[in-house]
């Protein structure tokens, strides 16, 4: 940071970079701290170039290239996208070249939260009933099923209950009964009713919709009791009696439910998704690394956090690969990559698409840029193993998911995989909950923190003003332990999740 009285600050991220950040605006002609003078207005958040850079020269900020000129331009120029283009460049990709073992607190070090133990071992944050639709067709059934449970009144008398939650979608028919559209939406289901902030599940169908829930119990050796049951309408006598039937089996899940008591677990029990959306160019700089020092603390503690929105690292991928635990790690990740060009092909887009215009208006030029910025939710340490959307995660540490950069549908596959607790960086300001799984607000300017109090539960940028990234992550993960204890989250306070529930659908609809 270069800061001179009474004139903007700067931010240099890197020597080798030709960028800088205007942490402040910049008026055009008026010297800025470091000898260059803007040629024109640097809005906030923007980059200026600090030296003259040839037309098709690349553009460097983090010490990487972010991407190439598209015409000669002068010391002082606003970087943007009007003359910074994006194409693709070979990456090196070294893998494993720069994974190490990481010191893990013993048990009894750990830091703890009140959590929920489950019958199988897993361990809650919350502790939720919820309805599950097979099809979009039982949809507005099952939110009927809520909607009764919860205008009566009876979940006043089961306190623990954090609710009776529909999560409903808008597929389960006119798709492929095989193929990865069906297991990706198989995956996600189960995921959902096994996720351990789900303490009871009832699944609705309709009856004749290619996703059959009598498949699904075969495949996963599903056997009913008091924590899972299923139903369709078609079986049951139409929509009246299935809400009626299915009201009088969520009431007897509750007692059940009920059961479950908060109690000291380790860290280690945590499991984080990280996501960012409505980013800025503050976001690479504060609210990401900060989160990121928190996941670095996570791991420490024996618990795990998972980055994802492949689409959301591209142009960061060969940093995360030289984290993986082996090469196959890191050629796993390599592997999604090449099938997210191919998809962007297939559909006529770009990997470059991907920057919103809120994304631009906040300074973000490239995919490049974003992604370097968004990788570093993930923190240093050792990348430990790359999965498929919503597939179960099973290693502890820092591990990678594929998803879209889509938050809901990003989320939502982090929360099948089996995250109990969720970290939100926004630049812009997002507008996010996601039950079952709270989910934290990191804001990564004061400004819009300011403005949009009630939905930010930590304010980054005071990074800028001095906070250390440590101290900021160290804030985010004391956070996160008094969230994962029962403390509700900004986002859970204004009454978010119900909607946010959106099964990545990949294939033909038909």
């Amino acid at each position: 940071m270069t800061v001179t009285p009474n004139q903007p600050r700067i931010l240099r991220l890197n020597a080798v970079d030709n960028v800088v950040v205007a942490v402040d605006g910049l008026d055009a002609g008026r010297p800025a701290p470091g000898g260059v003078m803007a040629i024109k207005r640097i809005p906030r958040g923007h980059k200026m170039s600090t030296e003259a850079i040839a037309a098709g020269a690349p553009i460097r900020k983090f010490g990487q290239i972010i991407g190439f000129a598209a015409e000669d331009i002068q010391p002082g120029d606003h970087i943007h996208t009007h003359n910074c283009q994006f194409h693709a460049f070979e990456r090196d990709y070294a893998y494993a070249t720069e994974a190490r073992d990481e010191f893990i607190l013993p048990v009894e070090r750990q830091a703890t939260f009140e959590g929920f133990r489950r019958p199988n071992g897993s361990v809650g944050t919350r502790n939720y009933i919820a309805i599950l639709s097979s099809v979009n067709c039982s949809a507005s059934v099952a939110r009927f099923m809520a909607e009764a449970i919860n205008r009566s009144g009876v979940l006043a008398d089961h306190p623990t209950i954090d609710g009776v939650v529909p999560f409903v979608h808008g597929t389960g028919c006119g798709m492929a009964g095989s193929g990865e559209g069906f297991e990706v939406l198989k995956r996600t289901q189960w995921g959902y009713a096994t996720n351990p902030n789900v303490a009871a599940v009832l699944l609705v169908g309709l009856g004749c919709e290619v996703f059959q829930i009598g498949r699904m119990k075969s495949e996963y050796n599903i056997v009913e009791g008091d924590h899972f049951q299923t139903m369709t309408i078609q079986d049951s006598g139409g929509t009246r009696k299935t809400i009626e039937e299915g009201v009088e089996r969520l009431k007897s899940m509750l007692p059940i439910a009920a059961r479950a008591k908060r109690e000291t677990m380790p860290a280690s029990e945590l499991m984080l998704a990280l996501q960012c959306g409505g980013s800025d160019g503050y976001s690479g700089i504060t609210a990401n690394p900060a989160l990121g020092a928190a996941v670095d603390e996570l791991v420490r503690h024996g618990g795990t956090a998972i980055l994802s929105e492949t689409s959301e690292i591209y142009g960061a991928e060969h940093l995360l690969t030289r984290r993986a635990a082996s090469p196959a790690v890191g050629e796993k990740l390599i592997e999604r990559i090449r099938w997210w060009e191919a998809y962007c092909d297939k559909h006529g887009g770009s990997m470059d698409n991907n920057p919103s215009p809120g994304n631009k208006a906040g300074g973000l030029t490239t995919i490049l840029e974003k992604s370097l910025g968004a990788a570093a939710k993930g923190g240093t340490t050792t990348l430990r193993a790359v999965y498929e959307y919503a597939e179960k995660v099973t290693a502890k540490g820092f591990v990678f998911m594929d998803t879209p950069g889509y938050d809901p549908v990003s989320a939502t596959g982090q929360v099948a995989g089996g995250a109990n607790l969720l970290a939100f960086t926004t630049g812009r300001g997002s507008a996010y909950g996601c039950k079952p799984t709270p989910s934290i607000k990191l804001a990564t300017n004061t400004e819009m923190y300011k403005r949009m109090v009630e939905d930010m539960d930590v304010n980054c940028g005071d990074v800028l003003d001095g906070i250390s990234i440590e101290e900021k992550g160290k804030e985010i993960f004391d956070l996160l332990l008094r969230i994962a204890s029962g403390e509700r989250s900004k986002s859970e306070l204004l009454g978010y999740g119900d909607n946010e529930f959106v099964p990545w659908q990949i294939g033909a609809t038909m």
